[in-house]
């Protein structure tokens, strides 16, 4: 598949041009034209690169890629080895973000949703970033706790919870992957039980408490493993292509 052909089609498929986005959608950096095997992961770091070189990649398919909105512009430190492993060994970069967390099907949030048995609340704008639903069961304020850690951490102690001025049970839920925190306050006004992001600030905590909400923060990396990963499945299922999900761990 010729490499402009990759990014039309998962353009379409994303709705891409419906974002506003703080970084470039689609193809970032341009190596071979023709493109057989694709290396999925979240973060476009060395690692990930590296890994790609390793197994002969001819592109690299990210959530978290390059060019960031008052991102510094000049090409030094890793920035300049990253573009270097991939300019050297013709590698392209592509990379999709929030079009990847707001799809219906392939989208990390949906996916999220599906994962912990929550009924998704319809949405009118796929642009719409906070995501609702009800447990199909519900669950006390731990027990979800517990969850998340199981599902998202393989079981280690990994989550921050704040449960103070909150119901002990929870049925209507929130949430945004990554760092979605600043939705908390939408979420507490909505009249969920519980919100839970990727991230954690300063300030939410107390607005945690003083809305009376459970908040969880499970971890920018972990919540959003699953859209890159589905987008890949979704690729190999419809192209001729072959795609290696690298997950590089980051507890973050």
């Amino acid at each position: 598949m010729h490499q402009l052909e990759l990014q039309q089609i998962i353009n379409n498929e994303l709705q891409v041009s419906r974002y506003r986005d703080y970084a470039p959608n689609g193809l970032q950096v341009q190596g071979r034209p023709e493109i057989k095997k694709i290396v999925t992961g979240v973060t476009a770091c060395q690692l990930l690169l590296d890994k790609a070189v390793e197994l002969s990649a001819d592109a690299v398919l990210v959530h978290h890629g390059y060019f960031w909105k008052n991102e510094p512009e000049t090409i030094t430190g890793i920035k300049y080895n990253r573009m270097k492993t991939l300019l050297s060994h013709d590698i392209n970069l592509y990379s999709y973000h929030l079009p990847l967390d707001g799809h219906p099907v392939l989208g990390n949030n949906v996916l999220l949703g599906n994962m912990f048995d929550i009924t998704v609340d319809a949405r009118e704008d796929i642009t719409d970033l906070l995501f609702k639903g009800t447990l199909n069961s519900p669950l006390t304020a731990l027990e979800f706790k517990q969850q998340l850690e199981q599902k998202l951490h393989n079981g280690r102690s990994s989550v921050l919870f704040c449960g103070d001025n909150a119901p002990e049970v929870i049925n209507r839920v929130a949430w945004c992957s990554g760092g979605g925190q600043d939705f908390i306050e939408s979420a507490a006004q909505q009249g969920v039980d519980a919100f839970f992001t990727g991230e954690v600030s300063e300030r939410t905590i107390h607005i945690a408490r003083e809305y009376g909400i459970n908040f969880y923060a499970a971890g920018h990396h972990a919540t959003e493993r699953y859209g890159i990963k589905r987008l890949g499945e979704w690729l190999a299922n419809h192209y001729d292509l072959q795609i290696i999900f690298v997950d590089i761990d980051n507890p973050a």
